[in-house]
C-alpha cells in the first residue's frame, strides 16, 4: 500500500508539473512575455535594468515558437504606444520604443523638435541630454530628419531619451509583423550602478 501511495503521489506531482508547463507555454505564447531593458534609450520611462511584462494579444497573436501571426494580423498600434518588436536589422534582437508615426503620417525632425503631419508632436515623456544640434555627418539625422511618409503596414518609432536612442531616424520603420507586444508593467528593476533593486519601480505601469 505504501509503495502504491508513493507512486500515486509521484504521478500527481508529474501531472501537476506537466499541466503547469503547458499553462506557462500558453501564457507565454498568447498573453504575456517578460523582457529586460538593456539600454537607456527609453529613459526616464524605462530605465536600464527594468524588467517588464508585455501583452502579446494587442497586435495579433503569434504561433508558439514561430514569428507567424494569427488573429488580428491587421491591428496597428496607437500613437504613443510603447511596443516590443523584432529589430528589422537583426531578427535575433528585440527593441522597445514608442510609436510616433502611423501608416501614411509625415514625420519630420527639426532641431530636435518632432513634427507629425506638419504639427509639432510632444508625448510629455521626451528627454534631451545634449544641448547641441548635430548638423553634419551621419548622426545629423538625430536632430534633423525627413520629412518622410510612413509606409503602409509600418510604424515610425523613437526612444524617449531622444539624444541617446537608436531608432527609426537611423534604420527606418518597423513592419507591423515585427511587433511582438505592448509594454504593460515593470515587475522588477535592478540598478547596476548601486547593485541593488529599485523598489519604487515594482508594479509600475508603463505609459
Amino acid at each position: 500500500m505504501k509503495k502504491e501511495t508513493k507512486k500515486s503521489v509521484g504521478k500527481e506531482w508529474a501531472e501537476a508539473l506537466i499541466i503547469a508547463f503547458i499553462i506557462a507555454m500558453i501564457i507565454r505564447a498568447f498573453l504575456l512575455q517578460a523582457y529586460r531593458i538593456p539600454s537607456s534609450s527609453m529613459e526616464d520611462t524605462l530605465l536600464k535594468g527594468d524588467h517588464i511584462l508585455a501583452t502579446k494579444y494587442n497586435y495579433g497573436m503569434t504561433i508558439p515558437f514561430t514569428t507567424t501571426k494569427i488573429l488580428g494580423t491587421d491591428r496597428v498600434p496607437k500613437r504613443n504606444d510603447i511596443i516590443i518588436f523584432t529589430f528589422p536589422g537583426n531578427h535575433k534582437m528585440d527593441f522597445v520604443k514608442r510609436v510616433i508615426g502611423l501608416p501614411g503620417d509625415i514625420i519630420e525632425v527639426r532641431d530636435k523638435a518632432v513634427f507629425v503631419n506638419g504639427k509639432e508632436y510632444k508625448t510629455g515623456h521626451e528627454k534631451y541630454t545634449d544641448p547641441y544640434i548635430i548638423s553634419q555627418g551621419l548622426n545629423k539625422r538625430r536632430d534633423n530628419f525627413g520629412p518622410v511618409t510612413v509606409q503602409p503596414r509600418h510604424v515610425f518609432v523613437m526612444g524617449d531619451n531622444r539624444d541617446q536612442s537608436y531608432d527609426s531616424r537611423f534604420w527606418g520603420e518597423v513592419p507591423i509583423e515585427n511587433i511582438k507586444g505592448k509594454s504593460l508593467i515593470i515587475y522588477f528593476s535592478w540598478d547596476s550602478e548601486s547593485h541593488w533593486v529599485r523598489m519604487g519601480r515594482f508594479l509600475h505601469l508603463v505609459r
